[in-house]
């Protein structure tokens, strides 16, 4: 865990000395991102929410996402991630959105993705969507190592 809030504290760092806000959606890392970003004082300048959306009624009920709404789109994808970082964005009207969608272990998931799997994506001034493939059954560090590598995206784009 004190690597995911070494990471945001760098995040949280940037999105104050830029007066920008984050909302986030995460699935299989669990709520870390957000716990991690949360962990750091000050996160109310910058933190206006989150959500685990770990359940189709999750998505349905937290994202305003329907069923007919995911035709064409398929959990733990990159255009699913896109779409979670997106809503986020536009939800909480804030400057970015971070999402994360995957397989923590110890096995894969009905769509046929093994453990480790994750996909993640950010939204704002800069975007950019990517798969990780750990290759790791172990769920506990499979859910920080996607954590950690979503957190790491965020202030990739917040370097710029």
């Amino acid at each position: 865990m004190k690597e995911l809030v070494g990471i945001a504290e760098q995040v949280a760092a940037k999105l104050i000395a830029r007066k920008q806000t984050i909302a986030v959606a995460e699935s299989s890392a669990g709520g870390l991102i957000a716990a991690s970003l949360l962990a750091v004082p000050g996160a109310s300048a910058y933190f206006l929410g989150g959500a685990v959306v770990y359940t189709r009624d999750a998505r349905r009920v937290l994202m305003d996402i329907s069923d007919e709404g995911m035709k064409g789109f398929r959990s733990s994808s990159e255009p699913y991630a896109k779409l979670l970082a997106d809503q986020m964005l536009s939800r909480f009207s804030s400057d970015w959105g971070l999402s994360e969608t995957g397989a923590a272990g110890p096995t894969g998931n009905r769509y046929g993705d093994a453990a480790g799997h994750s996909c993640m994506a950010v939204s704002g001034p800069a975007a950019e969507v990517i798969t990780l493939e750990t290759a790791n059954g172990d769920r506990f560090g499979n859910m920080q190592v996607f954590a950690a590598t979503a957190l790491k995206l965020l202030l990739k784009k917040l370097e710029g």
